[in-house]
């Protein structure tokens, strides 16, 4: 972005960098304002971007500068340039990680900066103050020597390197704690390196050890080669190829290496309206979210993300079929209390600030449609779906034939009573599918009950919006609700049918907002409002490619791909007015929502999509071209 550097950071000024354990968010400032270790979901260390008065943050900075950025090209390194009349300071960050002799992906746990005046002379502000678990704790700092100080506090030490001095500047009041700063004057050609790691805190390190730019160097070169080795596996082969391969970048950086789970966002409680309490801890993996990833991660050739993705869900879920939880931590952890932290503002004063979160044991009935179609998926993509695999499947859908007749808390996780949401009740219906139709590729037996629960199901759905013409938000409900725009998605009906065409029609009249879908307009037990989220945007261009109406498609996907940031982040909602970002960024969902929908358009660009009128499941069309076009049989048999 081009521009003075501002102070008051919005979501969408933000740029991501990460290792696959954990992340930090950049903005356009020369600030880290979000950073948690060693986790995603761990507590903070730096926390600016919840409370910019006393949340603590890793600043870089030029006065009276104009600033531009970009990611180096494929992959997740951020370079920022700093502009002005007496030269230029070129800024690039990253978090270091390389190949293990193990096959492992090796983490600094740590953020690496290189500075380097490009023209001129420029002065270059440092300043580092870290304040532990959210902020609750202000470490003591030690500075051994110009080059090194340490942060210690709590269960966490961070220990700052540099090739220049650093300051200890003492605090005026104990609650602000010390600070780490410096300013180094660069001249042209002159590059300056610091770096912070962290550690918990009984492994804190006492030694002094001389700045390493060689070493720091090799690690920047290692980072930049290990994204690029990683990205050229993307296979995609389509339309507005760059977007897609920044955002496959994004969903590999939310990826969490050691187990294979996928955020879905980095952050927690940033606002859904400015001011207001729609905020949520998204650091956590949601099951609903499997087989967007899975499909998008097919899409794109990454076999081994969605075999890791996979495995990750084999884990979370084993045991018995009835404790299927909606979401689970990153490594399968099942409790996640929500907790409301008083001592923070808020970003731009949007309290509560929750961590954790309260709808994870909620019933979603959705969750058993997500799983069995993500293994009906991989199965055609010529997976193993072992014994177990299958045992534990077949429970799935013993349970969703008890349960699909109860309402529920629905894809939005209302905190109000429950309904019978359609959307529930459509992957009810996509559940006992596949259930059906992966007992027949086994050459099991198919139990009637699933059979009989498949065709009540899509009894009860059709006559329910036969009643009124269209698909709405619940059963015997006149509300609309963009997650309707999914029950052609899953092959229940035609895209092109007069249900369907109606349920556009009747989403765009209400939920519409300069052309930008809202999920609802509807009491859910909450004050406030929100943005238009962006996923229900790309569910409307997906359901117009498939329905034959591309040109409509076209046009919107361009209006939403002009929604990222300077460097190509989505958060999860938009302000239709003014295109401000709004809820937890990066957002995984939208991410994978884009290379889905250019995948889906990009075939019908090229008349790949079958024009029948019969109902297809769009992530089965997907996948089947990219095994047709990698030169493979499509599977009709699970083995």
């Amino acid at each position: 972005m081009a521009g003075a550097a501002k102070q008051v950071q919005r979501i969408a000024d933000y740029a991501l960098i990460g290792d696959c354990h954990t992340n930090a968010l950049v903005g356009p400032n020369g600030s880290i304002d979000w950073l948690c270790f060693p986790r995603p979901d761990s507590p903070s260390v730096f926390t600016h971007l919840l409370d910019d008065q006393h949340g603590g943050n890793f600043a870089v900075r030029v006065d009276d500068a104009t600033v531009e950025r970009s990611y180096v090209e494929d992959t997740n390194v951020l370079t920022t340039m700093w502009h002005t009349e007496a030269g230029d300071l070129e800024v690039v960050d990253c978090m270091p990680v390389r190949m293990g002799q193990d096959g492992r992906l090796d983490p600094m746990r740590g953020v690496l900066r290189r500075l380097r005046c490009v023209r001129g002379r420029v002065v270059a502000q440092i300043r580092v103050t870290p304040r532990f678990e959210y902020a609750l704790v202000v470490p003591r700092l030690r500075t051994p020597s110009p080059f090194v100080a340490d942060f210690v506090g709590g269960g966490s030490a961070m220990r700052v390197r540099a090739t220049h001095p650093l300051e200890r500047r003492d605090a005026h009041t104990l609650r602000r704690g010390d600070v780490l700063a410096a300013a180094w004057e660069l001249a042209e050609g002159e590059t300056a390196w610091v770096v912070a790691t962290w550690t918990p805190a009984h492994l804190a390190r006492t030694d002094v050890p001389e700045p390493d730019p060689d070493g720091w160097q090799q690690l920047l070169d290692a980072t930049l080669d290990f994204w690029r080795r990683w990205i050229n596996l993307c296979d995609y082969e389509g339309a507005r190829r760059g977007d897609v391969r920044r955002s496959a970048l994004v969903l590999k950086a939310l990826t969490y290496a050691p187990t294979g789970a996928v955020l879905a966002a980095a952050t927690t409680s940033l606002p859904e309206e400015i001011g207001g309490e729609r905020n949520w801890d998204y650091r956590y993996t949601w099951i609903r979210d499997a087989t967007l990833t899975l499909t998008s991660l097919f899409v794109l050739g990454l076999h081994a993300e969605a075999g890791g993705f996979k495995e990750w869900l084999e884990r979370t879920g084993a045991g018995r079929p009835q404790d299927l939880q909606i979401m689970y931590g990153v490594e399968g952890e099942r409790s996640l209390p929500e907790v409301v932290l008083d001592h923070l503002a808020g970003h731009r004063g949007s309290r509560p600030v929750r961590i954790g979160n309260g709808a994870v044991k909620q019933l979603q009935l959705d969750s058993y449609g997500q799983l069995l179609e993500s293994a009906y998926l991989f199965a055609r993509a010529g997976g193993d779906i072992t014994d177990d695999n299958w045992r534990y499947l077949a429970g799935l859908a013993d349970v969703c034939v008890e349960r699909w007749a109860e309402p529920d808390q629905g894809i939005w996780e209302i905190r109000d009573e429950p309904r019978h949401f359609t959307h529930s009740k459509v992957n009810c219906w996509l559940a006992l599918h596949r259930a059906v139709q992966l007992a027949e590729l086994r050459g099991c037996p198919v139990v009637a009950a699933w059979a009989e629960g498949r065709d009540e199901i899509a009894s009860r759905l059709l006559d329910d919006a036969r009643q009124r013409g269209w698909f709405s938000q619940a059963w015997g409900s006149d509300v609309p609700d963009a997650a309707a725009l999914l029950v052609p998605a899953v092959g229940l009906v035609a895209a092109d049918d007069p249900l369907v065409t109606r349920t556009i029609e009747v989403i765009l009249d209400k939920l519409s907002e300069d052309g930008l879908l809202h999920r609802y307009l509807a009491d859910d037990g909450l004050r406030g409002g929100e943005g238009a989220f962006l996923l229900c945007s790309f569910w409307l261009v997906d359901v117009l490619t498939h329905a034959g109406r591309v040109p409509e498609a076209e046009k919107l996907l361009e209006r939403l791909v002009g929604l990222a940031n300077d460097v190509g982040i989505y958060a999860e909602e938009v302000d239709p007015a003014t295109g401000e970002h709004l809820g937890n960024t990066p957002q995984a969902f939208t991410h994978m929502a884009l290379v889905i929908s250019l995948a889906h358009l990009s075939a019908a660009q090229e008349g790949l999509l079958p024009d029948d009128g019969r109902p297809h499941d769009f992530a089965e069309l997907a996948l089947d071209r990219l095994l047709a076009r990698q030169g493979g049989d499509v599977p009709d048999q699970v083995i």
